[in-house]
């Protein structure tokens, strides 16, 4: 199963987007740039789109209704709109915005300023070109989608909806965008402590059923947050955090185990880790790839993959230390269907709240998250299905509930979706593989015959689970898509949003 994702603290992601810089997978996430730039919003931290939209009005006393009537009168100049739509862009892509919502976000926005525009993303950077009247200008930001914070992308939906319906003038939409690109993350206390609650409630639903176990998961998630905040504020390598978090959760479970040998003590080393796989990564990743978008599919779903194997290699580094090796296969545990349903709905909360999502907003994931493991129990618990099966299934389900709302939200489908089916991903079996690789490879031809089919048989489960989820996500999705289209469409605010 494993977790959920990582949303590294402290991504190195810049752009036009000032302090925008998503930060990578925290586990949930923050990054560095937040830290670092809400810090400059306290201080003298105006921006150039401050002074433009603070020229938008005619004297200190023009009111809100002056302002929106001079950007609509009068519009930005063109090199002013290239930098709105692209700063809008940057924003919705470093913070984990699907992409092809991202494209169509920028299409509307250009044509509500009167102009044309296309985007063609890349990892690490954005390339715009616009289209004034018979002029072409083509911009260039760096961006690295390396973050996933659903605040500020919901925050930039709603200011791209409002400017497109004509409620807000330009001026008030560059200032805006740059408040969104220097907010900051989630406070440390509430992602600590979700953190906590996000291990041990995976630990419910793998099986642990001892209390000091579940507090000892708590607390070591709880302390690998706080790691990867400080982490954040020294370095701004995405692989860093994951790897030190992975690294003190193996050292604590590894001195557990080697106390009091058992499956639940290994756990304690296992779940803080599941909550660092980044599943928002993979399952952008994927879109990308189903919509031919390879090398940024590819780059996406490869950023994801040095994550897991930064959080293997750190696990596997800490149990050694204390002279312990992760068992390639072990038992299912049953768990209670009112306990499994539960502890789901706390992860969905926790994952939520990794991601920047507005507590009001919660009580959405949670409901589904939980109706959606309530489906995976029934159908391995009474229908004699697959764990692979029932990932599927839990994931149509979210698939199909999930796109809508996000749309309606205005959120990003991976982080949504991912927060919600967050205890489907296959961490353990990864981790179990990266283990019985390490044990082979000291083994070498003394190894013995049942090491190899039990990392192959791990491997394969994975494997099929993320092919399952990925599946049962994505293609509820894109047919919905296909039927719907775009929310909003993309369409202008007419001729009072021109360019003069």
């Amino acid at each position: 199963m494993g977790g959920p994702v990582a949303a590294l603290d402290g991504a190195p992601t810049a752009g036009v987007v000032g302090g925008a810089t998503a930060g990578a997978a925290d586990g949930p996430t923050a990054s560095v740039a937040d830290d670092r730039a809400a810090g400059a919003a306290d201080g003298p931290a105006a921006s150039v789109a401050d002074d433009r939209a603070a020229g938008a009005a005619d004297g200190p006393a023009a009111s809100v209704a002056d302002d929106r009537a001079a950007g609509a009168a009068d519009g930005p100049t063109a090199g002013a709109a290239d930098d709105l739509i692209l700063r809008a862009a940057t924003l919705l892509f470093v913070n984990g915005q699907t992409t092809e919502r991202t494209i169509e976000a920028t299409e509307r926005l250009a044509v509500a300023l009167g102009c044309r525009a296309s985007l063609l993303p890349r990892w690490g950077e954005l390339t715009l070109r616009v289209v004034h009247d018979r002029t072409a200008r083509v911009e260039v930001a760096a961006a690295d989608p390396v973050g996933v914070d659903m605040g500020r992308v919901a925050a930039t939906n709603r200011v791209i909806d409002g400017f497109c319906n004509g409620k807000i003038g330009a001026g008030a939409v560059a200032q805006r965008l740059c408040e969104i690109g220097v907010r900051r993350p989630v406070s440390l206390a509430r992602f600590a402590c979700m953190a906590a609650l996000g291990a041990a409630a995976l630990g419910v639903i793998f099986g642990v059923a001892h209390p000091p176990s579940l507090a000892l998961i708590a607390l070591c998630a709880g302390a690998g947050a706080c790691l990867r905040r400080g982490l954040a504020g020294v370095s701004r390598n995405p692989l860093i955090q994951p790897f030190a978090a992975a690294l003190l959760a193996g050292g604590v479970g590894g001195v557990v185990a080697h106390a009091q040998p058992g499956a639940s003590q290994l756990l304690v080393a296992v779940c803080p880790c599941m909550v660092l796989v980044p599943g928002p990564h993979l399952l952008n990743g994927a879109m990308d790839l189903v919509r031919a978008r390879v090398a940024l599919g590819a780059a996406r779903v490869g950023f994801a993959g040095l994550v897991i194997v930064m959080i293997c290699a750190g696990l596997l580094l800490g149990l050694s230390a204390a002279g312990i090796s992760l068992p390639v296969s072990g038992p299912a545990v049953a768990v209670p269907l009112v306990y499994d349903v539960a502890a789901a709905g706390v992860a969905v909360a926790a994952y939520g709240s990794f991601f920047g999502m507005p507590w009001r907003s919660l009580p959405i994931p949670i409901g589904i998250g939980m109706l959606a493991h309530a489906g995976r129990w029934m159908v391995i618990a009474r229908l004699g299905g697959s764990i692979e099966v029932g990932a599927f299934v839990a994931c149509l389900l979210v698939g199909v509930v999930m796109t809508p709302i996000a749309d309606r939200l205005r959120l990003p489908f991976a982080a949504l979706a991912f927060a919600s089916v967050v205890s489907l991903i296959p961490g353990v079996f990864l981790f179990r593989v990266g283990g019985g690789l390490v044990v082979l490879a000291m083994a070498g031809a003394q190894a013995p015959p049942g090491l190899l089919l039990g990392i192959v048989a791990d491997g394969s489960t994975a494997l099929l689970i993320i092919l399952a989820m990925t599946f049962g996500l994505v293609f509820p999705k894109l047919v919905i898509e296909h039927f719907v289209g775009p929310p909003g469409g993309v369409a202008g605010r007419g001729a009072g949003g021109r360019l003069g």
